[in-house]
C-alpha cells in the first residue's frame, strides 16, 4: 500500500502543472484557483467531520495554521499558475523541484535547524538544470516568459515558507487534517476577497478540458495526494516521503513533450537529469562515521 501511495503522489503532483496548462484560461486564474480551493475545502471538511479527532490546544498556533494555508494553497499556487501559463509546465516543474533546497534553507533560518552541506550541492545542480533547459531559448526570450520564470521561483519559495509553517504545526502536534481544513479555508477567504476586489468575473466555462483540469487539481492534487502523503509521512517518515520530489522533473518534462507543449531536446533531457540528481543529493542522508 505504501508503494501505491508513493507512486500515486509522485505521478499526481508531477503532473500538477500539466493539468494547469490543460485547464487553460477560460476563466481567470484567480477564479479557477478559487473553484479548486472550494472543492478541496469541502472534501477536507467532510473528512474532518468523519474523523472526529480530539484537537490539541490551538492557543498561539492559529497564525501558523493560517500562514500554512495562505502560503501553500493560495499565494504560491496563484504564482505558479501564472508561471505555468506564461512559460512551460516543464520549466515550472524543474523550478518547483528546487523546493527540496529552499525548504531546508528556510527551516534552518527560521527554525534555527542545522542544514546539511548536500543542500547547497543539490541546489547548484537544480540551478544548472534550469539554465540548461533555457539554453535553446536564450536568443528569443520574451518578457512574458521571463516574468513567468520569476513568478515560478517566487511561488516555489513561498511554498517552502508554507512548509516551514507546516513543520512548526506538526511539532506542536496539530492534527494535519484540521490544519489542512483550516488552511484551505483561509486560502478560500483570501482568494474570494481578492477576486471580488480585483473585479474578477465568476464565470463557469463550458469547455470539458477546463473541468477535467479543475477536477484533477481539486480532487486528486489538493485532496487525494495530500491524504496519501500524510499517510506516507506517518508510515515511512517525512524524509523518505520527500524523495518523490526527485521524480517530478522527469514526469512533468515527459508529459510536457507528450502534449506538444515542449520539444524533446538534448537540453531538456539533461535539464531533467540534473534536476533529478540535484533533488536526490539534497534529500540524501549524511553518512554516519564509524
Amino acid at each position: 500500500m505504501n508503494h501505491f501511495m508513493y507512486i500515486s503522489c509522485m505521478l499526481i503532483w508531477g503532473l500538477n502543472f500539466i493539468a494547469v496548462k490543460i485547464q487553460g484560461t477560460y476563466a481567470s486564474l484567480e477564479i479557477s484557483l478559487l473553484y479548486r480551493s472550494i472543492i478541496a475545502l469541502c472534501l477536507f471538511f467532510i473528512l474532518f467531520i468523519i474523523q472526529r479527532k480530539h484537537l490539541a490546544s490551538l492557543k498561539g498556533n492559529i497564525g501558523t495554521i493560517v500562514g500554512f494555508g495562505l502560503c501553500n494553497f493560495a499565494i504560491s499556487y496563484l504564482l505558479l499558475y501564472y508561471g505555468t501559463i506564461l512559460t512551460t509546465s516543464a520549466l515550472v516543474t524543474l523550478i518547483f523541484s528546487m523546493k527540496v533546497v529552499t525548504t531546508p534553507l528556510l527551516i534552518s533560518v527560521i527554525l534555527k535547524q542545522k542544514t546539511s552541506g548536500k543542500i547547497y550541492i543539490g541546489g547548484a545542480f537544480g540551478i544548472l538544470s534550469v539554465i540548461i533547459t533555457l539554453i535553446p531559448q536564450l536568443h528569443h526570450l520574451s518578457s512574458d516568459f521571463l516574468l513567468g520564470g520569476v513568478l515560478a521561483i517566487l511561488g516555489t519559495c513561498i511554498t517552502s515558507l508554507g512548509d516551514v509553517f507546516s513543520l512548526y504545526n506538526s511539532d506542536k502536534n496539530i492534527d494535519p487534517v484540521f490544519a489542512n481544513t483550516m488552511g484551505m479555508f483561509a486560502a478560500v477567504m483570501l482568494l474570494l476577497i481578492f477576486s471580488i476586489v480585483s473585479g474578477q468575473s465568476f464565470t463557469f466555462p463550458t469547455q470539458p478540458t477546463y473541468w477535467l483540469g479543475l477536477g484533477y487539481l481539486a480532487v486528486l492534487a489538493s485532496f487525494v495526494a495530500w491524504l496519501f502523503y500524510l499517510k506516507l509521512v506517518k508510515n515511512i517518515g517525512a524524509s523518505k516521503s520527500s524523495y518523490m520530489v526527485a521524480g517530478f522533473p522527469a514526469i512533468g518534462g515527459i508529459a510536457s513533450v507528450i502534449i506538444g507543449e515542449s520539444q524533446l531536446t538534448i537540453y531538456l533531457i539533461f535539464g531533467i537529469i540534473f534536476a533529478v540528481l540535484g533533488a536526490y543529493i539534497a534529500l540524501s542522508k549524511e553518512r554516519q562515521s564509524a
